[in-house]
């Protein structure tokens, strides 16, 4: 859990406490702290794509593998949602990203552009990610 407030991660469950390493929060803070700051500029980048202002919006991201017994296969996912509709998902098979809405085009193509990044991700979801389940 990241706590914006405190700009710190720390386990929300005590069994989390017991079996991860102290150093693994310091980077997750680390980690979260980048991410937080980026959230917050590509929603004041996004925001006046949909023409709003002053109101409250939602801006989302969802990610994380998914894993076949019985194939093996892993599957990344990474999206991002606009006041809970889909605005841009990762294809990870093509390192590309799709854009959902007309507003996300712009982003797709900045981020088409980001190759290390996308790479990234890839190797994330295909290897690291699936530790983790």
């Amino acid at each position: 859990h990241y706590d914006s407030n405190t700009m710190k991660a720390e386990p929300k469950q005590d069994w989390m406490e017991k079996i991860t390493d102290p150093q693994y929060w310091m980077e997750e803070t680390d980690s979260s702290v980048r991410a937080h700051l980026a959230f917050k500029d590509n929603f004041e980048i996004i925001k006046p794509r949909f023409n709003q202002t002053g109101v409250v919006h939602t801006f989302q991201r969802m990610y994380g593998c998914e894993w076949n017994d019985e194939t093996g296969e892993v599957k990344g996912y990474d999206q991002y949602g606009y006041d809970g509709e889909d605005f841009i998902s990762m294809d990870s098979k093509t390192e590309s990203w799709v854009a959902a809405k007309q507003q996300a085009v712009i982003s797709k193509h900045k981020w088409d552009n980001n190759k290390f990044d996308n790479l990234y991700r890839k190797i994330y979801y295909q290897q690291n990610c699936p530790e983790w389940i």
